[in-house]
């Protein structure tokens, strides 16, 4: 039987680690973000375009979630706290008007949590603003270590 030793592991580095941790966190914030952006797309265009005000933020939001993603893996590594702060209340925000829509109703408009990706765009939001608060503070930690990488 062999014991594994640090020494012995490829990502030994733990400038490396965090390189991995980094690009990955990137990329499942991203992935939320295009969630977010698809289900508010999709319900869009099978109806909320009709609901007033409701559907314009819809729309709004499938955009801003598309844009925000491409942001979240594009920019360079000393605007990333930024953006990904940026991207994780635009996630909380969405799902805090699902909850407000839901309890209280918002702009004259009553959400049910029957309705069609309730619970799906919840959960996703609610990821999306967990995963993307935490690259936030990965990214500004991985910029006050004196890292050196540029993008990633």
């Amino acid at each position: 039987m062999s014991v594994l030793h640090a020494r012995t592991l490829p990502l030994r580095d733990p400038g490396s680690v965090r390189r991995v941790v980094l690009a990955l966190s990137r990329i499942a914030g991203a992935g939320l973000l295009v969630t977010n952006a698809a289900i508010h797309a999709y319900l869009w265009d099978v109806g909320y375009r009709t609901i007033p005000t409701i559907g314009v933020l819809f729309l709004l939001d499938a955009i801003g979630a598309s844009l925000m993603a491409l942001a979240v893996l594009a920019v360079p590594l000393r605007w990333l706290p930024v953006v990904a702060a940026s991207c994780a209340l635009l996630e909380a925000g969405t799902v805090g008007g699902l909850v407000v829509a839901t309890q209280h109703g918002l702009f004259g408009f009553v959400e049910s949590t029957r309705a069609t990706l309730y619970w799906q765009s919840a959960i996703t939001e609610v990821a999306g603003a967990a995963i993307l608060a935490t690259l936030a503070g990965l990214g500004h930690r991985h910029r006050r270590g004196g890292a050196t990488a540029t993008w990633w």
